[in-house]
């Protein structure tokens, strides 16, 4: 059995991703890695970042980003096409370069891979997710945030990126461009990797988070609306009141550990700086907090009239259950 990893990246550096971070976490477990690196912009220092891990494993594709002909964030996606096709694994554990995993789950991922290698209905490994916010200490369990997604998938030529590459589809018939396609799309029959993915996108300095969410609407609606929209608003991003969030005290990945000694802007949280009260986040609006406290008090964190792009199937092996 052999696995590789893949992703894809641009302007980490410049915009304070983890990538250096989320390749080393998987690393000892893959074959092989392969970053599907865009065009970076001139002050950014993405290429050394990942050349400095020293790995023989990792290989490096070159590319362009064409927001013009995938637009709506289905850029992601098309990149993330690039990298797929050039893994040669068995299994293929896809991170986002915001996304890390404890080293504590990557025994159980391998034993999963192994005991589903055989097993042709099971297409991919589902993951749970940690969505830390603001700092390293809070996280958000909320209904307006998905709380498993697809990272593992089979090596097969009709399994694509969907949507804005946040999950994968089994399109047999696809035309290269609709990443958003509906029809002869099928969702992936999957079983639960019993592992976490550690989020770290909004966890930023203020003025990046800033500047990460306007490149972010630029690569989905176009530079133009992203220049209007934030014309007006704030240089430093305002995270809210952090202390009605899940307070996290256990360990995380070992890789981060420099980049959590770096945590600096303490004073740009709340209660150091009041939540701007013409902006409500998506897990502060109401409807969200009322279905938040039924999903977590009534139904075991199970989320309900939330979209799942897969297919959670069951295997009984050695006298135990899988899902």
């Amino acid at each position: 059995m052999t696995i590789s990893g893949f992703t894809i990246v641009r302007n980490a550096t410049k915009l304070y991703y983890p990538i250096k971070e989320s390749i080393q976490s998987i690393l000892p477990m893959v074959d092989e890695f392969i970053v599907a690196l865009g065009n970076c912009d001139e002050d950014d220092n993405t290429l050394e970042e990942i050349q400095s891990i020293g790995s023989d494993k990792i290989r490096i594709i070159h590319t362009v980003w064409d927001l013009e002909k995938y637009p709506g964030g289905t850029a992601y996606a098309h990149q993330t096409d690039i990298a797929k096709k050039e893994c040669k694994g068995d299994w293929l554990f896809y991170l986002q370069s915001d996304e890390v995993i404890h080293e504590k789950y990557l025994p159980v991922i391998k034993k999963k891979c192994e005991i589903f290698l055989k097993d042709k209905e099971v297409e991919g490994l589902l993951f749970d997710y940690k969505h830390f916010w603001g700092d390293y200490s809070h996280y958000i369990e909320s209904h307006g945030w998905y709380a498993k997604e697809i990272r593992i998938i089979r090596n097969l030529p009709h399994i694509h990126s969907w949507g804005d590459a946040q999950s994968f589809r089994n399109i047999p018939d696809f035309d290269g461009i609709d990443y958003y396609q509906k029809r002869g799309a099928y969702k992936l029959k999957v079983a639960s990797a019993d592992a976490c993915v550690y989020h770290y996108g909004w966890v930023r300095p203020p003025r990046y988070m800033q500047n990460k969410r306007k490149v972010y609407v630029s690569n989905y609606k176009g530079a133009a609306v992203a220049e209007k929209d934030f014309r007006q608003s704030e240089a430093e991003f305002n995270f809210g009141d952090l202390s009605k969030l899940s307070s996290f005290s256990e360990t995380h990945p070992r890789v981060m550990e420099n980049t959590i000694s770096r945590f600096n802007w303490q004073d740009k949280l709340y209660p150091n700086k009041p939540p701007d009260p013409k902006i409500k986040h998506k897990h502060e609006k109401w409807k969200n907090r009322l279905l938040s406290y039924i999903e977590k008090k009534l139904l075991s964190g199970n989320q309900i009239f939330t979209f799942k792009n897969y297919i959670l199937i069951r295997r009984q092996l050695d006298n135990k259950l899988f899902f």
